[in-house]
């Protein structure tokens, strides 16, 4: 019997990533780009573990590098939503926020066939506005909020948060979140990043993040919950050898704890009817 579920799942931004930070000089576009050499790699490594996979595409992806994105289906793994060129949420007002999701809504549907079940914001920002969106969009679960650790949720839309008085829980919508962690994602753990105004340092041992990693995996399966671990992984900082080792090194630990790989869309199907109550 599994004991717990882990999502493994893959931020697949390549170019966008860095457009969206004003960075379209060769030198980080060039970093984008190793993301999609990266993909050939990590599809090899989940077949020989047999780990399905769930793939956050921006619209931008999609469209830069089709056939990438077709290897991905093909390979058997789900795409979901994920901006169309990584916009920051946040500056875009409602109109906006949904245009950049429709458009990224109708090229999913046509490398698959259906529309995406599943969206991530980029960078993990939100608005007031998401939840309505995804909701006018059809979409089952999200994978962008930080509520719990273990525990899929029902995401809310109308929180009242008065900088004067005591905060106001909205409602819980239809939207199942699988909670995520900046503590369970890679990029802050292992991209160096300089801008004008700041260094991000990363570089730090993947063997290292990958064994704290685990450590929250077998937290999860001695807490007895049946839940799920979110770990967000990027293909152009995940995809380099050393860090690809570690990879595989988590997948057979997760293994070892007898907890199950799974789709986010998977997951959040099995959950939803525990948390929406039928």
């Amino acid at each position: 019997m599994s004991t717990g579920t882990v999502c493994l799942t893959f931020d697949f931004d390549a170019i966008s990533l860095w457009l969206s930070r004003d960075l379209a000089t060769p030198g980080p576009i060039s970093r984008g780009e190793f993301g999609a050499h990266a993909i050939p790699r990590i599809l090899a490594l989940l077949d020989r573990h047999r780990v399905p996979a769930t793939f956050f595409v921006p619209g931008h992806t999609l469209e830069t590098y089709p056939a990438h994105c077709s290897s991905i289906v093909d390979a058997g793994h789900e795409i979901a939503l994920h901006g169309y060129a990584h916009e920051p949420v946040s500056i875009l007002d409602r109109d906006a926020e949904l245009a950049v999701n429709r458009r990224s809504v109708a090229l999913i549907e046509e490398l698959t066939g259906e529309p995406p079940a599943g969206h991530r914001t980029p960078s993990f920002d939100f608005t007031v506005h998401t939840i309505g969106i995804l909701t006018e969009l059809g979409i089952e679960y999200d994978s962008s909020l930080m509520g719990t650790d273990f525990e899929p949720y029902a995401a809310r839309s109308g929180d009242d948060c008065p900088p004067d008085d005591a905060f106001r829980f909205g409602e819980p919508s239809s939207i199942v979140e699988l909670p995520v962690s900046w503590t369970l994602d890679d990029y802050p753990h292992l991209e160096f990043v300089r801008t004008g105004d700041r260094v991000m340092p990363g570089l730090q041992d993947a063997h290292a993040m990958f064994t704290r990693f685990l450590e929250d995996v077998r937290y999860m399966t001695e807490s007895g919950t049946q839940g799920v671990t979110t770990i967000t992984l990027h293909p152009q900082v995940i995809g380099r050898g050393a860090r690809m080792n570690a990879l595989e090194a988590f997948i057979t630990g997760c293994a070892g704890l007898g907890v199950e790989f799974a789709q986010c869309a998977t997951v959040a199907r099995r959950f939803r009817p525990m948390i929406m109550g039928g």
